[in-house]
């Protein structure tokens, strides 16, 4: 079970930091910066057959991960722009096993979802970077978690590590694999 845990979670679970700091909120913009550069240097050697790979037993392949990374983030996008835009606002979440079922998601050419991480995360950044310190207080509100409002900051952490949490599985398996 330990072993399976690990190809979960190679960079351990995401764990919110009791205190963020401007220094913390630095370091996750730059981490969602460079996260399209770097994933597009670990797959862009890849064979069609190593990107049909899952990365762990019954888990995605690195096809699904890429395309999974663009879907997410352009999710996270649209939330940070709801919780700068509105009082804290219910989000709408999506069933992201279900998307990572479609066919495109399966199929697509992966280019397709590194070309738009690259563009998407080019506005993310600037987005992030311009924001004030009253700006990363804003919250939306999740309906699986409804009592805990999701501050923008807090949400830049989590989206740091998601794009570091799917780099690393990609990595993990490239390794086992001697690709």
């Amino acid at each position: 079970m330990a072993m399976i845990e690990n190809l979960k979670y190679p960079i351990g679970v995401f764990v919110q930091p009791s205190k963020i700091t401007d220094d913390l909120i630095e370091d996750w913009i730059h981490v969602l910066e460079v996260l399209p550069e770097r994933l597009n240097d670990v797959v862009k050697d890849l064979s069609d057959e190593q990107l049909n790979t899952p990365y762990r037993p019954n888990g995605w392949t690195v096809r699904q991960l890429v395309h999974h990374l663009a879907d997410s983030h352009h999710h996270s996008y649209t939330r940070f722009k709801w919780a700068l835009t509105e009082k804290s606002p219910l989000i709408k979440p999506y069933d992201e096993k279900e998307w990572s079922e479609i066919f495109d998601a399966k199929s697509a050419p992966i280019q397709l979802s590194l070309d738009y991480l690259k563009a998407l995360h080019s506005k993310l950044v600037y987005l992030l970077k311009g924001l004030s310190a009253s700006d990363l207080k804003k919250t939306y509100l999740h309906p699986d978690h409804p009592n805990h409002p999701v501050s923008v900051a807090e949400n830049i952490a989590k989206y740091a590590w998601h794009g570091s949490h799917h780099l690393a599985h990609i990595q993990a398996l490239i390794h086992r694999k001697g690709w």
